[in-house]
Parts: structure tokens; sequence; C-alpha cells
């Protein structure tokens, strides 16, 4: 126990050292804490005491620096405000005096301004302010009225570069449509249109003037196009041009018509007088007009119309061209726009504010210039303009071929065939441009062709019948015209002539009018003025024809009907069925007049001879020999199908028609000749052979050994020689048949009537006996006479005195006056004799 309080002591007292220690430094920290805390609250009323005396009047300086600031920032904003009034001021000054390029500065400077932005621009004045004091104002109540004014001015500026535009535009369309040459122009639409036909054109031999020039237009305009944009007006002036080139459209059509107004009439009046009267109404302006129209002759027509449609395309086609400069223009406005240091946004919202990048990067340099170009197009709208222009331009065209319908379709067939072109290439140059057909117009001028070839074909027909009504029917000289117009037919069944192309080149003066469609009838020739020149004869392939008037007539219509077909392809089938009728009509005319002796009334010939029936017949035979080419040229034309077949057929019926007529000519010829057999027969019967004293040859037989000559002798003159074979033949046959059956019937006993006959028979040989178709008709004649039985008194022969009295009788016999082949002389009746059942309508006269 004492050992355990002697270690508790000694732990205690070795303790207690430490823990008072430790006790005395807590009392020290206590006591220093104390005097922190009294120090702490000493500098806390000190600290208040300074606010008190330097925070509040701190704070007081400041704001009256703020308000300072305040001010400074309206003094900068008034004084921009006033810039600003005054530049919108100087601004209408500007416009009011035409300046609009300065204005248009002025303006983009103050929208530059209103928005707190500095002009960069070269033009640009010293800045009002420092670029930190600017304000964007554009929300200001006070500028509300400004931004009006801005876009006012900017209209009148742009309606200032909309009519210099305008101005630039229009003047460049009709100084192109004034200085184009018509030749240059109608020979591109021309082989334009042998391309589309699949033809070889010829080489162009430069650029078409519509694409020229382009530099000078374009060095014009930019500037100008360039304000409009820059005026944000480039949309409004492309649509005002839009209008205005409807307007020029419709002048230029109105431009070359013939006046209105009675000048005529007007200039026989005074000043005074005039000055009195009443304006004419339109209804009578129109009429005035409609009656002007009508009384142009064939070119004076044709010019207005080349007039007209040269300048209705070439006013299309240079605005094309315009629109690619625009458009080219626009693709450097940009360019153009950043080398001038012109950088005025081209549109701002008045209520937005301008950020950071649009300070570093101004609108209209990053604008594409592919947006100008894309508001150029959608403005201009060039597909819909063009289509609009040719609508406008061919409604009122319509309406001037319309007054002038009687007057085209009456035209003379080369003047219709330029007619025609001139409105196909129009048409065609129409729809290249615009790409529309032009239905009015197209259906206007097919009526004029239908009308056409129904008035041609009546005409040819009238001019046909009038000129074989007045046919002597003599031979007529074949000269080189004639030749060239048979060439022509002949060869148009391989190809077409080129004399029918020459009168569709429009670029060319119509010099063929009068030879090739105005021609009249040949003067007729009267028989018996073929003895002193002898008439030249058609030849095709080595056959020949000698041919009467009508004929050659015949030849010519046909040349015409042919050049219309070439000229107008789509009509070939019309036109043929219309040259059907035309042949139809010279056959049915031919039987009339000759076989059906019309000709002795219509034109006064005495008697029908065989002279007019054979060259009648040569005419049907030369028709005979065109038509084959005819049809075929009517077919390469004609294409194919079943209207097709059916016409060629038609030309088949119509061939065989002729030849039929023909066929009935020779028969005549036999028949004419059979009558005056007839009659000799009948006077052989009255001669009593075995009484007759006479060792001459009767006149029966020289009459009609001089008739049979002298058919022969025109036969041959005028057919060929298989044509007089077919005549001679029968005609033989018929003196064989009849002359044999009154030998046989005659009642002849002693040798001086054998002798008599035999006589006959020797003259008959002698005389005849060389013809064509001849044969053994002599022979037999003689084989019936010596078949008789005789009595045994011979019968002395002929001397040689008689036979030469007998060749004396005959050479004054064939001196007679007398034409054998005339149906006069032949029968009392022939005159009489009625014409085939189925006759050609009359012609009206």
């Amino acid at each position: 126990m004492d050992t355990i309080e002697v270690h508790l002591i000694n732990s205690i007292s070795t303790a207690s050292t430490t823990f008072f220690t430790a006790l005395g430094s807590l009392r020290e920290l206590h006591s220093e804490a104390a005097e922190s805390v009294d120090r702490i609250k000493a500098l806390r009323k000190e600290l208040e005491a300074l606010d008190e005396e330097i925070a509040t009047r701190g704070l007081n300086i400041v704001q009256k620096r703020r308000r300072r600031e305040n001010v400074q920032a309206l003094n900068d904003a008034v004084l921009q405000l006033r810039h600003i009034v005054e530049g919108v001021t100087t601004c209408e000054s500007l416009v009011d005096a035409g300046e609009v390029d300065k204005a248009l500065s002025s303006i983009d400077s103050l929208e530059l301004l209103i928005a707190g932005e500095h002009d960069e621009s070269a033009e640009a004045g010293p800045p009002v302010l420092p670029l930190s004091r600017l304000r964007d104002l554009r929300g200001a109540t006070a500028l509300k009225g400004v931004n009006d004014d801005l876009q006012q001015l900017r209209s009148r500026i742009g309606k200032a570069y909309e009519s210099k535009v305008q101005s630039l535009l229009l003047a460049d369309l009709r100084r192109h449509v004034e200085t184009v040459q018509s030749r240059e122009v109608l020979l591109r639409w021309g082989s334009s249109s042998l391309r589309a036909r699949g033809g070889t054109a010829r080489e162009s031999t430069g650029t078409p003037a519509y694409l020229t020039s382009t530099q000078e237009l374009r060095k014009a305009i930019m500037p100008n196009l360039l304000g409009l944009h820059r005026a944000q007006h480039i949309s409004t002036a492309i649509a005002a041009y839009r209008e205005a080139v409807l307007r020029e459209i419709r002048n230029l059509i109105r431009r070359p018509l013939p006046s209105s107004n009675d000048d005529d009439n007007e200039s026989m009046m005074s000043a005074s007088t005039m000055s009195g009267g009443r304006n004419l109404s339109n209804q009578e302006k129109s009429s005035i007009l409609a009656r002007n129209l009508r009384a142009l002759d064939p070119k004076d027509a044709e010019d207005l119309l080349k007039s007209i449609y040269i300048g209705v395309t070439e006013t299309l086609r240079r605005l094309t061209t315009q629109v690619k400069v625009l458009l080219d223009i626009a693709s450097c406005l940009t360019e153009e726009a950043t080398a001038a240091g012109l950088k005025s946004p081209p549109i701002r919202s008045p209520l937005a504010s301008p950020t950071p990048f649009d300070r570093e990067f101004p609108r209209f340099d990053d604008s594409p210039s592919f947006e100008v170009q894309e508001e150029i197009h959608k403005a201009m709208d060039i597909a819909n303009l063009v289509g609009q222009a040719v609508d406008v331009a061919q409604d009122k065209i319509v309406k001037v071929l319309k007054v002038r319908s009687e007057q085209s379709t009456h035209l003379s067939l080369s003047w219709f065939l330029r007619y025609f072109t001139l409105n196909l290439f129009f048409a065609n140059e129409c729809e290249a441009i615009s790409g529309r057909s032009g239905t009015a117009l197209k259906t206007l001028v097919n009526g004029h062709i239908k009308e056409f070839v129904q008035q041609h074909g009546d005409a040819e027909k009238q001019k046909l019948a009038q000129g074989m009504e007045s046919d002597q029917w003599s031979a007529k000289d074949f000269n080189e015209k004639d030749k060239a117009l048979l060439d022509r037919v002949l060869e148009s069944s391989t190809k077409d002539a080129a004399a029918w192309s020459e009168g569709s080149k429009i670029w060319e003066e119509n010099r063929e009018d009068e030879d090739s469609n105005g021609t009249t009838a040949n003067p007729p020739e009267t028989n018996g003025t073929g003895g002193k020149e002898k008439a030249r004869t058609a030849e095709i392939e080595s056959e020949t024809f000698l041919l009467p008037n009508s004929a050659i007539l015949c030849l010519e219509g046909i040349s015409h009907f042919l050049h219309l077909i070439g000229g107008i392809p789509s009509m070939a089938a019309d036109v043929a069925t219309s040259l059907i009728t035309y042949l139809q009509l010279f056959n049915s005319r031919c039987t009339q007049l000759i076989l059906g002796a019309g000709a002795t009334r219509s034109a006064g010939l005495k008697n029908i001879t065989t002279r007019h029936l054979a060259l009648a017949s040569q005419a049907l035979s030369f028709i005979v020999t065109l038509i084959p080419h005819i049809r075929e040229f009517v077919r390469r034309h004609a294409g194919s199908g079943a209207g097709v077949s059916s016409l060629m057929g038609e030309f088949d019926k119509v061939r065989r028609l002729f030849q039929e007529h023909q066929n009935s000519i020779y028969d005549k010829l036999v028949e004419i000749m059979s009558g005056r057999a007839l009659q000799h027969s009948k006077s052989m019967k009255t001669i009593d052979w075995d009484h007759d004293n006479s060792q001459s040859v009767h006149p029966y037989m020289e009459t009609l050994a001089k008739e049979t000559t002298t058919l022969h002798r025109v036969l041959t003159k005028h057919l060929p020689e298989t044509s007089v074979q077919l005549i001679m033949g029968p005609v033989f046959a018929s003196y064989k048949d009849q002359f044999g059956k009154v030998f046989q019937a005659a009642n002849s006993k002693k040798a001086t009537g054998r002798d008599s006959m035999l006589r006959d028979v020797d003259f008959f040989i002698t005389k005849l006996g060389k013809l064509d178709g001849f044969r053994d008709t002599g022979d037999y004649l003689k084989s019936i006479i010596n078949s008789k039985e005789i009595e045994a008194t011979p019968s002395p022969p002929l001397s040689e005195k008689q036979a030469d009295g007998g060749s004396e009788t005959t050479g004054s016999a064939r001196n007679s006056t007398a034409e054998p082949g005339s149906r006069q002389s032949a029968e009392g009746s022939a005159k009489a004799e009625s014409p085939p059942a189925v006759e050609e309508p009359k012609q009206a006269s």
C-alpha cells in the first residue's frame, strides 16, 4: 500500500509541472483572445465610420459618371439623327437632280448609318462618329418614316434605271430589226425548213445578226443593271420590260400597215376644212384599213408580210440574246460591285439588328450571283414571254390575213406559192422560238390553200376550155419554151424541176410571174397558115408529136398542176384529183369539138377534116405518153396508202379513156373512108361495063385514089407509122369488101366490060399499091374480075396511049382542092352528128 502511494505521489509530482505549465498557457491565450475581441470591436467601429465618410460619396460619383455617359450617348444619337435627316434631304435633292448614282450611294451610306455601321466605300465621306459611338437606330421611333422615305427614293431611283434599261433594250431591238438583212433572214429560214424535211441546207456564211453586237449592249447595260440591283428594282424593271416587249410586238405589226385614213381625200381638203371635220370612229378606221389592205398588189402584200414576219421573229430572236446578256451581266455583278467598293445590303429589315458577322462580312458581298440570275430569270420568264409575244403577233397577223383572204386565194400560182412558203417559214420560226405551234395561223393558211387549189383547178379548166373552143386545130409550132415545159414534166417522175423550186425562193424577186403562171393562150392559127414555116414537133423518147394549140395549152396546165404539187406536197392528193378532172375535161372537150364537130361552131371551122382528126389523135397520144410520168410524180409526193392507190387507179382510168378516144378517132377515119367507098360502090353499080366505050379510068376510081392518097399523106404527116397502119388497114379492107361485092355482082359478059374493070383496078393498084395496109386488095379484086365468064371475042389490050391518058386524068384529078377526109364531103349529116353522151359541164366565161 505504501509503495503504491509512493509511486502515485511521484507520478503526480512529475505530471503536475506540465499540467500547471499548460494551464498557465491557457490563461495567457484567454487573455490574448479577450484583447483581440476588444480590438475587433474597435476596428468595426472605425470601419463603420469610414463607410459613412467614403463609400456613399463614391457611389454618388459613379452615378454622376454614368449619367454623363448617357448624356454623351444621347448627344451622339442626336448627332447621328441629324446626319440621317440631312442625308435624306440630300438624297431627295440628288434624285430630283437626276444624279441617281450619287443618290443611291448616299442611301446606302444612310442605311449603314441608321444600322450603326460605317460606310467603308471609297466614295464615302469622313465618318460622323467613331464606330464605337454609333448606335443601331433602326428601331427608333423618330426614324419610323425615314425607312419609308428611303424605300420611296429607292423606288424612284429604280424607275430611273428601269427607264434607262428599257430604253437601251428597246433601242437595241429596233436597231436590230432596222439593220438586219431580209435576204439573210429568209435564207436562214429556208435552210431550217430544208433541214427539217431531211434535205441538205447550204452552209451558213457567218453568225446570225441577232447574236452579234452583244459587247456594246453589255457595256451599256451593265452600270444600269448594277443600279437596278442596288435599288432592289430588278424584278419590277424586268416585268415592265416584258410589257414593253409585248407593246413593241403589236407596234411592229401595226407600223407597216396601210393608212387607216382616207389620205387621198384629205389631201384635197384645206387645213381649215379638215380642222372642222369630225374624227373618224374606230369602226370607220378599221373599214378604211381593210379596204387599203385589199387594194395591195401581190408584191406590196408580200413585202408587207415580210416586214411584219421578219420584224416579229427577229425581235424575239434578239430578245433571247438580250436575256443571255442580262444573265451574263448578273453573274458578274458581285465582282463589279466589289471592285467599285459598293457594299450596301440589298435588303434589310428595319427592326433587325446587325450581328458581328454582318459587320465583318457585308451582305452584298455574300449574296451569290446565282440569286440575281435567278431573280432575272424568274421575272423575265423568257419562255412564257416569247410564247405570249408569238400569240399576240399571230392573233394580229391572222386578222390581216383574213382581210386579204379573197385576194390571197386568187393569186397567180407563183405568187401563191411564195405566199404559202412565207407563212410556212414564219410558222416554223415561231415554233422554233416559242415551242408553240400557232394553230390559228396554220388553220387559216390551210384554208387558203384549199380554196386556192379549188380556184386554181377551176381557172385552169376554164382557160383550157376557152382555148380549145377557139383552137383552129392546125399544127402549132412547139417552141423552146414549150420544150422546156415538156422536159420539166418528163423529168418530174424522178425529181422535181429546178424551175419549180426557184419560184419558192422568197429571198429572190419574183421574176417568173408572167412567164410561168400568167401565160396567156397562144394566139390561134388558122387553117392554111402552115405552108410558110414547118411547125416543130414535140419529142418524147424518140417519138414525135405534131400538136395543135390545145395540146400545148394542156401541157402548160399540167405543168402548173405539177408545180403546185411540188410547192405544197401536203396537198398532192387534192391537186392530183383536180388534175385528173382537168385531163378528163381535155378528153371530153376534144370529143365534143372534133368527133362531135363542135369546132365548126366554136372556132368557125367549115368542116372537120382528116387533118383535124389526125391532130386530135396526136394530142391524145401526147397526153397518154405523159400520164405515166405525171402518175409517178404524184405517187412520189403523195406517199403511200389506200387513198394514193385509188388515185393511181384514177390516172390509169384516164389513160384508158384517152386511148379509147384515140381508137374512136381511128374508127371515125375508117368510117369516113368506108362511107366514101360506099358512095363510089353505088356509082359503080350504075356503070354498064359491057357498053362502056370509054378507054379511060372511071371518075369514081380517080376520085377514090385521090382521096385515099390524100388521106395517107395527111396521116403520114401527122401520125406515127403504127397509127397509119391501124387506120389504112381497115380502110383497104373496106375497099376490098365493098368493091369486091360490086365486081362480083356486076353482070358483065363481054371482054370490054372486063377490061374496063381491070383498067380501074390496075389504076387502083398503081396509085395505092405502095400505101400502108394495101396488102392483097388489088390481087383480090383482080381475081374476082378474072373469074367472070366472058364471051369468045377477046377484048383488045390497053394501048400505051390509053394508059398515058389515064395518068393525065389522074394528074388532073389530083389538082382538085377538095380534101377526101372531109366529113362534110363524106357524109352530109356530119355536122349534125351528136357528141358522146357524157359531156363535161360547160365552163363559166
